[in-house]
């Protein structure tokens, strides 16, 4: 019977580490990006108190896997957003990617979205770009919070 609780308890206790590693794609120095709908994001954001920094992107969208592969892994630019925002990855060919693009009238890819724990926008900004201009888009609406 100990035994059976034992197994039960590190059975338990793997499946809450699970869960925890998939809420959250941590990059070595670069934006940690959560993997949260956008109702918890607003939520976290509030508690937090930081703002929701959204990367709208495709799968098939040329610019947004560049900016995966080099600005997003960079850590001036991780130790920025980490701090100041609740980041999110949303995929704007899938339920709530489509919701938020006409939510924020999101017309190309990327789209980089800053926006309040109640949902209103601060900032929108497309295109890929270096990591100076893409720190300096968060400085922006950090300012503008």
């Amino acid at each position: 019977m100990r035994r059976f609780q034992l197994i039960t308890i590190v059975l338990i206790s793997v499946l809450f580490v699970g869960l925890k590693s998939d809420t959250t794609v941590v990059q070595a120095d670069g934006v940690s990006f959560v993997h949260i709908d956008f109702k918890a994001a607003k939520a976290l954001a509030k508690k937090e108190n930081k703002l929701i920094f959204i990367d709208a992107y495709t799968t098939w969208c040329g610019p947004c896997k560049l900016m995966s592969k080099t600005v997003f892994k960079e850590k001036a630019v991780g130790d920025y957003y980490n701090q100041h925002f609740v980041n999110l990855k949303v995929d704007m060919e899938t339920s709530e990617g489509m919701f938020l693009g006409k939510k924020y009238n999101v017309t190309g890819y990327p789209t980089f979205l800053y926006i309040k724990p109640d949902g209103s926008l601060i900032k929108k900004t497309m295109g890929a770009t270096q990591s100076p201009t893409f720190i300096g888009y968060a400085k922006s609406a950090v300012k503008a919070k």
